[in-house]
C-alpha cells in the first residue's frame, strides 16, 4: 500500500467536495452518510490492487493423465470502472488455455479476471492483462481471452449508445499461430469469426 493513500477521513471529505460542486449538500439527510458509503462501496469497486494475481495462479495440478486438449471458462460476468469517467464497465470474459503438464483450478481463472476488473481500467488493457498472467505463470501452449462488455460512459453519457457492446480478444501460442483452434474457441464461446483477428 502507498504511504501516499489519503485516509478514509481524507476520503469521505472529498466525496462531500463533490457533493457541494454537484449543487447539494451534503449535510442535508438523506446525504449524511453518503461519503461513508461511497468510500465502502470504492473498497470493494477497487480491491483488485490489493490482490496478487501470481500468488492465485500459484497453485497448480499435474495429475491430468496427459489431458492437452483446450479448457475454457465461459461467460464469467465482471463489473469494472473505466478509468477515463469511472464509470462501470460491465461484461463478461472467456478464458481458454491449452494444458502444458499442468491446470489450474478454475475458480482461479475467475479471480483473475475480479483481479483486474477490480481497477481502474480500459477494457483492451484488461484483456491483455489477464491473457498474459495466464501465459507466463502456467506457461501453456496458448492462451485466448475475448471480453465483450457495456461502457456505462458512452451509454449514460457522452454519445449516449444504449445496448452497444464492446469486443475485445488476445489470443496467445496455439491460438495465434493455429487458425482452426482459434476457430473452434471462437466456436465454442459462440462468438463470431468476424472477430478471429482482432487480437488486442
Amino acid at each position: 500500500m502507498s504511504s501516499n493513500k489519503p485516509s478514509r477521513e481524507e476520503a469521505e471529505e472529498a466525496v462531500r467536495t463533490l457533493l457541494r460542486w454537484a449543487g447539494d449538500d451534503p449535510a442535508r439527510e438523506g446525504l449524511a452518510d453518503t461519503p461513508k458509503r461511497v468510500v465502502r462501496s470504492y473498497e470493494e469497486f477497487f480491491v483488485g490492487y490489493d490482490a496478487d494475481p501470481y500468488e492465485l495462479l500459484a497453485r497448480t495440478f499435474e495429475e491430468t493423465d496427459g489431458y492437452d486438449e483446450m479448457v475454457l471458462l465461459r461467460d464469467i460476468r465482471f463489473e469494472s470502472h473505466c478509468e477515463h469517467h469511472m464509470a462501470p464497465i460491465i461484461g463478461k470474459a472467456h478464458i481458454g488455455y491449452l494444458p502444458h503438464k499442468r491446470v489450474v483450478g478454475i475458480s482461479k481463472l475467475a479471480r483473475i479476471v475480479d483481479v483486474y476488473a477490480k481497477r481502474l481500467q480500459i477494457q483492451e488493457k484488461m484483456t491483455a492483462q489477464v491473457a498474459n498472467i495466464i501465459d507466463e505463470v502456467l506457461k501453456p501452449h496458448g492462451v485466448a481471452v475475448v471480453i465483450e462488455a457495456s461502457h456505462q460512459c458512452m451509454t449514460t453519457r457522452g454519445v449516449h449508445k444504449p445496448g452497444v457492446t464492446m469486443v475485445t480478444s488476445r489470443m496467445l501460442g496455439g491460438f495465434r499461430k493455429d487458425p482452426s483452434t482459434r476457430r473452434e474457441f471462437l466456436a465454442m464461446i459462440g462468438n463470431p469469426a468476424t472477430i478471429e483477428t482482432g487480437n488486442v
